[in-house]
């Protein structure tokens, strides 16, 4: 069942009520969860279902996932979160995960964006330029 324009635009004001100076606050959460669990509005399942996604990809922006097919140090992950968390004005924090596909090199996502120098992406964009 997709969500109605109502339920979209209260997910949307609970979302901002999450907020805390530009973070996800999770007394804010909870209070939020509280208040949809004691009022029961109209298509809840849909509206948890839309604030989920929002607050999961607010929480996705201040998260930096390092794909790494060697060791990695914990030096280049905090250089790592340095550059970002300047670049985008917001503290990242990084996670390292294991990728054997990549050959060498990382690849790290944040939300949406990807940055990427290994050798599996330079040989990806080789292939498809011949």
């Amino acid at each position: 069942m997709a969500a109605s324009k109502k339920t979209n635009l209260l997910a949307k004001q609970l979302f901002k009520l999450s907020l805390e100076n530009g973070a996800v606050s999770p007394d804010r959460v909870h209070g939020v969860l509280g208040w949809i669990e004691k009022h029961a509005p109209r298509q809840a399942l849909a509206l948890l279902k839309v604030y989920h996604r929002q607050i999961a990809t607010e929480f996705a922006k201040s998260r930096a996932i390092v794909e790494h097919a060697g060791p990695v140090t914990e030096a280049t992950l905090k250089m790592i979160e340095g550059a970002m968390s300047q670049k985008y004005h917001r503290p990242i924090t990084s996670h390292p995960q294991p990728n054997a596909a990549l050959l060498a090199g990382l690849r790290v996502r944040i939300g949406s964006d990807v940055y990427e120098s290994t050798v599996a992406g330079q040989l990806a964009e080789l292939s498809t330029s011949v």
